[in-house]
């Protein structure tokens, strides 16, 4: 008899192409490697502004739902943290300094008529940007405080301050994704949809990296 695969092994494994995909845009190459600037940073962080504050709209949306409830966490809420960081980096008027990319405004799109209204989708798209946010995020935090000379201000989209182990966190919620009753053909729509959030990823680099050639 074939062993079952852990719904959550089988994501990771199904996925991992696409994610190599859009960690290797070369927009955050760039910034990973030293080759960008400051302002290449601000950049990402304003798009992420409009990409979380759909993302957790969504999350109180689904607050109370069966399926997408066990992945909520006030732990991960990351719009505060953007706020404060957009703050420290374009001052108190930030927000009328920011603009959607084409990119980040389908995305939201997305975010807002997918993960807002199907249990899977919005699984799929917290999973891709929360459990990203505390694996490689961490290495990009410490790379732009290393770069641009942060403390802790300007980059607090990264800290998450209240997962004591991020590791045991990330552990716990794969445990979460394998106890999730979905049928076969659920679970792939769930896979094709983290695939979805990994392509904006991609071309979203690829508009950031646009917008600068035309600055």
């Amino acid at each position: 008899m074939t062993a079952v695969i852990p719904f959550s092994q089988a994501l990771r494994e199904r996925t991992w192409s696409g994610h190599g995909d859009s960690e290797g845009a070369g927009f955050m190459s760039d910034l990973m490697t030293g080759k960008g600037t400051r302002e290449d940073y601000i950049a990402l962080v304003a798009q992420h502004f409009f990409i979380y504050e759909a993302l957790e709209a969504a999350a109180q949306r689904m607050a109370t739902d069966p399926v997408a409830a066990p992945f909520i966490s006030p732990q991960l809420t990351r719009l505060p943290a953007i706020r404060l960081d957009l703050a420290f980096l374009l001052g108190d008027d930030w927000r009328q300094q920011i603009t959607a990319l084409p990119t980040t405004q389908r995305y939201v799109d997305r975010l807002t008529t997918v993960a807002a209204t199907w249990p899977g989708g919005f699984v799929a798209h917290h999973y891709t940007r929360y459990l990203g946010d505390l694996s490689g995020g961490q290495v990009i935090r410490t790379l732009m405080q290393r770069q641009f000379g942060f403390e802790t201000n300007g980059v607090g989209f990264y800290l998450f301050d209240q997962i004591a182990r991020p590791k045991q966190f990330k552990e716990t919620y794969r445990e979460q994704l394998d106890a999730v009753d979905w049928s076969a053909e659920e679970r792939e729509r769930v896979i094709d949809e983290v695939l979805i959030a990994y392509r904006f990823n991609t071309e979203l680099f690829e508009d950031l990296s646009r917008a600068k050639a035309a600055a």
